[in-house]
């Protein structure tokens, strides 16, 4: 499993998966745009760079996370498929997409920002929990 969405209260999250930091980070992001859409229905035809860094893990995952919502409202992007490289807190990432074209993706949820609430990143277990504001 690299992904699922957990129940919370007023807000939405998932939990994240990966046998590394790496693909941690990666299937988070894939988390996240599951709740956007159907990931099945985005072509990874296109593709953006993105670097951040933060001052600890939890930091870079909502830095990379928020970044990624950055791109998607800004540039009306889409994304299914993340390449991550971590050297310590900073992170050089690669996400696949298309722009979001309404005839073949049905949005369902607008995401407004990444939170630090309930966040964790636990690497020794290999899984991050994420809340978004919807």
């Amino acid at each position: 499993m690299r992904f699922e969405e957990i129940n919370h209260t007023a807000d939405v999250a998932i939990r994240a998966y990966g046998a590394t930091p790496e693909e941690l980070f990666a299937n988070a992001a894939a988390g996240m745009f599951s709740l956007v859409v159907d990931l099945e229905t985005v072509k990874p035809v296109g593709e953006v760079e993105v670097r951040v860094a933060a001052d600890d893990l939890p930091g870079l995952l909502v830095n990379w996370l928020s970044e990624l919502v950055f791109l998607h409202e800004t540039q009306r992007l889409l994304f299914s498929a993340f390449e991550v490289r971590l050297d310590g807190t900073a992170l050089r990432g690669r996400a696949r997409g298309e722009a979001i074209d309404k005839k073949r993706h049905d949005l369902k949820l607008a995401l407004k920002a990444v939170t630090y609430h309930h966040l964790r990143v636990d690497l020794d277990h290999g899984v991050a929990e994420v809340v978004f504001d919807i």
